[in-house]
């Protein structure tokens, strides 16, 4: 299913505040052209040209959020060192509030990549462990303070020790009722009991809950996992077979991967967490959120090294995908299977139909005011023959085609579709819209359609036309 929910509010994080915790580490790029082998050792020479660091693991979960114009703070051990230095400007030039424990045991962790002709010859990582009481008792205390503040909080965890005492972390958030984010790491999932959403990759969940041979063992075995730690949702990401996202009492909600070309995987699961995050804090719906945040790390594995997307990029991307052909109009049996699936998607479904022989402004602020009752609108049309029969020989002024393409480039409108019948009780009955509407002066009783929708748990709503417009005084007023 290719969908899109271009709602800009999604990506509108005035007054928001995200807190990340986890592993912070400085990715280092050295650059360089090879054009001989060393004669110490049968390997390339790399003439280093340039140097380039880069904020990794949490950090780079955090400076994703700032790229996308979310206030963060972030929370990660780092050394007394000039890593740490490097890795705190760098981030705070991004807008990042850094709040960070400072170990004098410790380096920075930092990850070496030597690359030529945007080829990655050799990674070098610099890090030590050390999960001591103090430090995690430092680590929790730098939460406490800063969750008040926060809409949500994301635990990075790259197994470094930053998150040694994560279940006290979680149970924190909930007392101070901010959902968690997990992006785990490891072979106890139990650590995370209580978060929001968890979200591993395939290997990292087979690692839990051993082997699965397709989807439906993901589901069944995901679905346990998931209740056994009492998670809202679970998020498994799969690379190039998609994601798959469980919540209790829905059904799984599987989507293709965005990616068109992966040119670095490097920080994807980084950037997922991150937009995942983002959106939900904006539209309290895990499926609009993981939608987004596929799309955006579809985005970033195009790009060599840790990359991240703004919000204008991912406005772009989503407006584009609302241009798909599984909107406008489409045939009734083809708006049928849409319409099912975006149920099963959570989402509410509006109908509401008519002649719309000539289009005016009244036309279009009805429109507007339908779909604000739910997250898609379908419309349907009278064909000509239907219109004859209910208005004279003389209608319609435009044939069908003509007024669905009009009514097509209404931004408010999903679905376009059309019936022959001079009602459209027999569409109505086989769509099952969630919210079915008319204008004018109708009563619920007089709806047609309306107690069809009713008994199957459905809503129907009267909106007053604007006043000052009719089809029929525009007609009138061309002929003079």
């Amino acid at each position: 299913m290719i969908k899109a929910f271009m709602n800009s509010s999604y990506l509108n994080f005035k007054d928001k505040n995200i807190l990340v915790v986890g592993d912070v580490m400085l990715d280092r790029y050295w650059h360089g052209g090879t054009s001989r082998i060393s004669p110490e050792a049968p390997v390339q020479v790399v003439k280093v040209s340039n140097i380039e660091d880069r904020p990794g693991g949490a950090a780079n979960v955090a400076l994703g959020l700032a790229k996308l114009g979310v206030s963060v703070t972030l929370i990660g051990v780092v050394g007394e060192d000039e890593n740490a230095d490097i890795l705190k400007r760098s981030l705070e030039e991004e807008g990042v509030n850094c709040h960070f424990v400072y170990s004098p045991s410790l380096p920075t962790i930092t990850k070496l990549r030597v690359i030529s002709r945007h080829q990655q010859l050799i990674r070098l990582d610099f890090e030590e462990r050390d999960d001591t009481l103090e430090q995690n008792e430092q680590v929790l205390a730098a939460v406490t303070e800063c969750l008040p503040n926060a809409n949500a909080v994301i635990f990075s965890d790259y197994a470094k020790g930053c998150l040694a005492d994560v279940p006290r972390l979680i149970d924190q958030a909930n007392k101070q009722g901010v959902p968690s984010f997990v992006d785990p790491k490891g072979n106890d999932f139990s650590i995370y009991k209580g978060a929001t959403l968890v979200k591993p990759n395939l290997s990292e969940f087979e690692a839990i809950v051993g082997k699965c041979s397709g989807s439906q063992e993901i589901v069944e075995k995901g679905n346990q996992l998931r209740s056994q730690n009492g998670w809202d949702a679970l998020l498994v990401t799969r690379g190039e077979d998609g994601l798959i996202l469980l919540q209790d009492n829905h059904n799984p909600f599987s989507l293709a991967t965005a990616a068109k070309e992966v040119f670095d995987v490097t920080g994807a699961g980084d950037t997922v967490i991150a937009a995942l995050t983002a959106i939900y804090v904006t539209s309290q719906r895990f499926v609009d959120a993981v939608e987004y945040a596929n799309q955006a790390a579809g985005f970033v594995v195009g790009k060599l090294g840790t990359a991240s997307i703004t919000a204008e990029q991912l406005e772009a991307i989503m407006f584009a995908r609302s241009r798909s052909t599984n909107f406008g109009v489409l045939s009734p049996e083809l708006v049928s299977e849409q319409i099912k699936l975006a149920q099963l998607n959570g989402e509410k479904v509006v109908f509401t139909n008519g002649c719309f022989d000539i289009l005016h402004p009244g036309h279009v602020a009805y429109m507007r005011q339908a779909k604000a009752l739910g997250d898609r609108l379908i419309v349907a049309v009278n064909t000509d023959a239907s219109v004859k029969r209910l208005k004279g020989d003389k209608r319609p002024i435009n044939d069908l085609t003509h007024r669905m393409a009009v009514l097509e480039g209404i931004g408010a409108i999903d679905w376009v579709t059309w019936f022959d019948e001079d009602t459209p009780k027999e569409l109505i009955e086989a769509l099952s819209p969630d919210v079915l509407v008319k204008g004018g002066d109708y009563t619920v009783d007089s709806i047609v359609g309306a107690d069809h929708v009713i008994s199957s748990g459905g809503e129907v709503k009267v909106l007053t036309f604007v006043d000052g417009y009719s089809t029929t005084s525009i007609i009138e007023k061309a002929n003079g």
